[in-house]
C-alpha cells in the first residue's frame, strides 16, 4: 500500500511539472528583479540543497558555502544555504522545486538529480548555461547535463555502483572473485554461479535493491542490468518508448532479476543492515557506502581486507551506473545571474568537488579533482567503471514517468510476467511523452 501511494505522488507530481511546462528557449522569460541584498549591502545568492544540514554530506556543503563567504566578503556578495531534506523521497523534493517555480520563490541555484535535467529543462525549471560556462570549464567534467544541445547544470560529483561483498563469507566459501575487475568484468552465469555457491554456503547471496522502488534507488542500481543484456528503454531522440521498453532484449535483463528472485538468490524482505552485519554476501550499492563500511561498521568489518567491490556483470554488453546530483541555476525571475555564476563555479571547483566526495565517498565530477586511487581499491573500480562502461539513464523530457514505471515493473517481478509488465509500463511512458510533446 505504501508503494502504491508512492506512485500515486509521483503521478500527481508529473501533474505539477505538466501544468508548468513551457518549452525552454535561451535562458526563458526573465523579469528585471535584481538579487536582494542584506543589511550590509552584500548581494544575497539563495542555494538550496536535497540533504539535511546534520547530515555528513549536508556539512560538507555548508563548509564550502562559509568559505565562499569568507573569500567573497570584500567583493560584496553573501550565498545563503538553504537545506530542503528528501524526508517524503525523491518526489517531495520534487514538488518542493515545482512548487517554488509557480509561486516565485525558487533560489537561484538548485541541486538535482541529473536523470531529470530534460523534465526539467523542457518545463522551463532550469536556465540555459550554455553561454556562462566557457568552453574549456565544461571539459573539466566527466559528464555535463544537456538537453536538446544546451547545457542546464554541472554535476556535483559522479556517481558508480557495484557489488559490496563480505570476504570474510568468500574465503569461508572458498570463493575466489579476483580476477572480476572493471577491466574484466564478470558475466551474468558467473554472477548466478557466485550465488548459488553463497547460497549453499548458507547465507543469503545478495542484496539487489529490489525493495527499494520508493524513490529512484531502484532505477539507479538496476538499469545496468538491462542496457548489459542489450536493451534499452526509448529511442535515441527520447520521444519514442514503444518497441525499445518492452522489446525482448529489454525483457531479457529484467527477467535475468526475475530469475534471480525465483531462485532465492535475492528477495524483497531483506533488511537494511543485514549485508552490514554478515547475514548477505553481496550488497548492490554505489560510492556512497564506503564511508559507511569504513567507518561505522568496524564490528563486522574492521577494515579493507575484510570487504571488496566487485564490478556490475555483463551479458552482450559491459554497463554500469552513471548519473548523480548536479547544479543548475533556476530560470526564476532574478535578471543579473554574475553573482550566481560565481556562487556556482564555486560549488563546482576542483576543491569543492574534492570537498563534497571526501564526505560521500563518490567519485568527482572533475577530472583535474580525482585523487591516484591504487589500482584493485574500492574507488579505482567506481573511477574505471565510469570511464569503461558508464552509461546514464534514459534521456527523455518524462523521466520521471519512466522512473515510476521502472519501479512498478521491479515490484511485479515476483508476481508477474515481463513481458506484461514491459508492456504495461511502455504504454503509461510513451502516454506521457505524446501528452509533453502536444504541449511544446
Amino acid at each position: 500500500m505504501k508503494r502504491f501511494l508512492t506512485s500515486i505522488i509521483a503521478l500527481m507530481l508529473i501533474l505539477v511539472m505538466s501544468l508548468g511546462m513551457v518549452a525552454c528557449n535561451g535562458g526563458g522569460e526573465v523579469g528585471n528583479e535584481d538579487l536582494p541584498t542584506d543589511s550590509e549591502g552584500n548581494t544575497i545568492v539563495k542555494i538550496m540543497f536535497h540533504v539535511d544540514k546534520s547530515s555528513t554530506e549536508g556539512q560538507a556543503y555548508q563548509k564550502r558555502i562559509n568559505a565562499f563567504n569568507a573569500e567573497y566578503k570584500d567583493k560584496g556578495i553573501k550565498a545563503q544555504a538553504i537545506f530542503k531534506a528528501r524526508s517524503a523521497g525523491a518526489s517531495g523534493y520534487e514538488t518542493e522545486l515545482q512548487n517554488n517555480k509557480l509561486d516565485g520563490t525558487l533560489a537561484d541555484i538548485i541541486t538535482f538529480d541529473a536523470p531529470n535535467t530534460a523534465a526539467y529543462a523542457n518545463s522551463g525549471l532550469l536556465y540555459d548555461i550554455s553561454e556562462l560556462i566557457p568552453k574549456e570549464d565544461q571539459d573539466k567534467f566527466f559528464s555535463l547535463n544537456m538537453y536538446d544541445g544546451k547545457l542546464y547544470g554541472l554535476p556535483i560529483q559522479e556517481s558508480s555502483a557495484g557489488f559490496f561483498y563480505n570476504k570474510k563469507i568468500f574465503r569461508a566459501a572458498s570463493i575466489d572473485v579476483s580476477g572480476f575487475t572493471a577491466e574484466n568484468p564478470w558475466t551474468f552465469a558467473q554472477f548466478k554461479d557466485v550465488c548459488a555457491r553463497l547460497e549453499a554456503h548458507g547465507v543469503t547471496a545478495v542484496d539487489m535493491r529490489i525493495d527499494a522502488t520508493k524513490d529512484e534507488t531502484a532505477p539507479y542500481l538496476l538499469y545496468p542490468f538491462i542496457y548489459a543484456a542489450g536493451g534499452t528503454f526509448v529511442s535515441e531522440d527520447g520521444y519514442t518508448a514503444d518497441g525499445y521498453y518492452n522489446s525482448a532484449a529489454t525483457a531479457k535483463g529484467f527477467q535475468f532479476i526475475k530469475d534471480l528472485i525465483k531462485e532465492g538468490y535475492t528477495s524483497y524482505s531483506i533488511g537494511a543492515t543485514d549485508f552490514f552485519t554478515g547475514k548477505v554476501g553481496m550488497y548492490l550499492s554505489s560510492g556512497w557506502t564506503i564511508p559507511d563500511l569504513d567507518n561505522k561498521y568496524r564490528e563486522s568489518f574492521a577494515s579493507r581486507d575484510d570487504w571488496g567491490l566487485l564490478p556490475y556483470p555483463k551479458d552482450v554488453n559491459a554497463a554500469s551506473a552513471t548519473g548523480s546530483w548536479s547544479y543548475a541555476i533556476t530560470n526564476n525571475h532574478h535578471a543579473d545571474k554574475t553573482a550566481i555564476v560565481e556562487l556556482l563555479k564555486w560549488m563546482t571547483s576542483a576543491e569543492s568537488s574534492r570537498a563534497i566526495t571526501d564526505a560521500t565517498g563518490m567519485i568527482p565530477a572533475r577530472k583535474d579533482a580525482v585523487k591516484d586511487y591504487a589500482v584493485g581499491s574500492p574507488e579505482y573500480t567506481l573511477l574505471k567503471q565510469l570511464e569503461l562502461s558508464g552509461e546514464e539513464r534514459p534521456v527523455t523530457v518524462a523521466y520521471p514517468t519512466f522512473s515510476i514505471t521502472f519501479n512498478q515493473v521491479i515490484f511485479g517481478l515476483n508476481n508477474s510476467e515481463v513481458s506484461d509488465l514491459l508492456n504495461r509500463a511502455t504504454t503509461t511512458l510513451q502516454d506521457a511523452i505524446d501528452k509533453i510533446k502536444d504541449r511544446q
